[in-house]
């Protein structure tokens, strides 16, 4: 599987979805879902109202009924199929609220269930164009609740706003076109009632922003982009203004490079109730060959802390300045307290897991979270810039044919050290949870130019384990001091998101199949449960009559078994699939 992006196909055809929704007529009566609990949804237990139950981001529960001394009786309360042939890549973390589950599936689909039962009320599923060009597999990551209304991105970059009692779309926006290579496939923020996005599309040349929408009416209140040189906007009365430019045209990028800047904003964001600032990360420098964009390339592979007022800059945070790895910034800003300080914690593609103070992005700790890493000796924590040690690849106009540049082997490799799947913080033990990963890449720059809707990296790779027992690890990192009290080793990649809980435990899934349940202080390992596909989606709990459950979606996908090079090769044995699974207790 050697190969460049655009000999890769993003050849899984794109199957087209009708945009019809499918009611019961047992369908739970919707309630609001006010901006209040949405903000307060990190302390609730009978719903979970946001991607990272919590706006913080912290996947934490104060949930203690499951715990490590009954964890052992869970079993599956009911399961659900998500249907037909598109039973592939289910990265998504469902939401719930009253009783009602909503959760995306592959394709830009959307299912309402019953949350007791399995029940489904409801299903969406959007129309999608021929020729969209999605990079990393057709995925979804979530929804968002406001209101009575449950709303969601798609494949060609449109936000679609459903009614959550009968799954009929209310409003809909175009983010951008798809023919671009703008896409979507994260889940909203809710802020003070407006609905928050960021766009796909880095390998393709899109400009990377975020945009602020009325959240009951899709209207635009405001968008910042990510790309130094261009401009943001307000409305006002409905007229477009501008907000200011971001950053000053070519002070770090070359020419007309800005142009097609990439640093797209492809995670989702988290929001910061203290600070009051909304943390989303902006991704790689387009194109991959950072030989011919000399620069920091700003504000690439960076955090933004965006005033959601005004969408204005509050501090940027760049990991990789001029970035010729892939490595991106995307990966979730956590908020936490400790010692008194209000810290954000940052666990990177590069390798290294960065401590911020939140109220200013000033850098406060970095330390490696893998055990290899070739592109750089560490961070200067006065600087925060990383002390390279010139492993680059090589620059293909001064090859002999002009070609090629220089092969280097390099590691974490591009899917890094850890993606995007999201860790957890525990205020219990005060340590992250890291779904991490140890393998390397060969990497290769060549010649590109722009165009639109094409690939746009100017890099080939091949991605290599550096391990032959494991891949994966799951790591419980002190942010104070960077050491790694346990880690539990897993054969394939991890790729699947991490929940804790007051209850003692860390739950989280394995491309195998497996959702585990591991000891949050010890790692011991108390419980697992074999899903049928691997799991790549996010873990939820909430109390519902006086239960707590606990659901993740099943179903092998994403970049890996696309872009994975001989890592793929190894996990190819691996099967898709498409379901939901609900835990309960039992008192056999």
């Amino acid at each position: 599987m050697n190969r460049t992006f655009r000999q890769t196909a993003l050849s899984g055809a794109i199957a087209v979805a009708l945009s019809v929704g499918f009611v019961s007529t047992n369908a739970v009566q919707a309630k609001s879902v006010t901006q209040s609990a949405i903000d307060d949804d990190a302390n609730s237990v009978s719903n979970v109202l946001s991607w990272g139950m919590g706006q913080q981001g912290q996947r934490f529960s104060p949930l203690t009924k499951i715990n490590k001394g009954n964890v052992k009786k869970l079993v599956p309360a009911w399961s659900f199929s998500f249907g037909g042939e598109k039973q592939r890549g289910q990265e998504a973390q469902p939401v719930v609220a009253n009783g009602k589950m909503f959760v995306t599936g592959s394709y830009s689909r959307l299912f309402a269930i019953d949350a007791k039962t399995g029940e489904e009320l409801w299903q969406y599923d959007h129309r999608l164009p021929d020729g969209i060009l999605p990079c990393c597999d057709v995925i979804n990551r979530g929804a968002a609740l406001y209101d009575d209304l449950v709303i969601f991105t798609t494949l060609d970059a449109r936000v679609i706003a459903l009614s959550q009692e009968t799954g009929k779309v209310v409003w809909r926006a175009k983010i951008d076109d798809y023919k671009a290579g703008y896409s979507n496939t994260a889940a909203p923020l809710i802020v003070h009632d407006m609905v928050i996005t960021g766009v796909s599309g880095g390998e393709f040349g899109v400009i990377g922003r975020v945009e602020a929408r009325d959240a009951k009416t899709g209207e635009m209140r405001w968008v910042r982009p990510s790309v130094e040189g261009h401009m943001g906007y307000m409305w006002k009365d409905g007229e477009k203004v501008e907000n200011g430019l971001t950053g000053k045209t070519n002070a770090t990028w070359p020419g007309d490079m800005w142009k097609t800047g990439g640093a797209a904003t492809w995670q989702g964001g988290t929001y910061d109730h203290e600070t009051g600032l909304i943390f989303y990360g902006t991704g790689n420098p387009a194109p991959w060959n950072a030989h011919l964009r000399p620069g920091d390339n700003l504000y690439s592979t960076s955090t933004l802390a965006i005033d959601p007022k005004t969408g204005k800059i509050a501090w940027h945070f760049q990991y990789t300045p001029n970035d010729g790895w892939d490595y991106d910034g995307v990966n979730e800003v956590v908020s936490f307290n400790v010692d008194g300080k209000q810290l954000a914690g940052h666990a990177d593609r590069n390798g290294f897991f960065y401590v911020l103070d939140r109220t200013n992005g000033k850098l406060e700790n970095a330390f490696p979270f893998v055990n290899q890493i070739d592109w750089a000796k560490g961070i200067d924590l006065k600087t925060g810039r990383p002390i390279e040690n010139g492993a680059r690849p090589g620059d293909p106009s001064k090859s002999a044919d002009g070609k090629k540049g220089e092969t280097i082997f390099v590691a974490p490799s591009f899917l890094g050290a850890k993606n995007w799947m999201p860790m957890a913080y525990s205020p219990k033990t005060e340590l992250f949870y890291v779904p991490s990963n140890e393998w390397g890449m060969d990497l290769w720059n060549e010649p590109i130019t722009y165009k639109k809707g094409a690939a746009y990296l100017g890099a080939g790779f091949t991605i290599k384990p550096l391990n032959d027992d494991y891949i994966g690890a799951l790591r419980a990192v002190d942010p104070r001091t960077g050491k790694i009290k346990w880690e539990y080793k897993n054969n394939a990649p991890l790729w699947g998101g991490v929940m804790t809980t007051a209850g003692g435990l860390v739950f989280t899934g394995t491309p195998e199949g497996y959702l585990k349940a591991f000891d949050d202080q010890t790692g011991e390992e108390l419980w697992s449960f074999q899903t049928g596909s691997g799991v790549v989606g996010c873990p939820i709990t909430w109390e519902q009559d006086g239960e707590q459950f606990v659901a993740v979606p099943s179903g092998w996908g994403g970049a890996v078994p696309l872009w994975g090079g001989d890592v793929a090769k190894k996990v190819k044995y691996l099967n898709q699939g498409g379901s939901l699974w609900v835990f309960k207790l039992t008192d056999a």
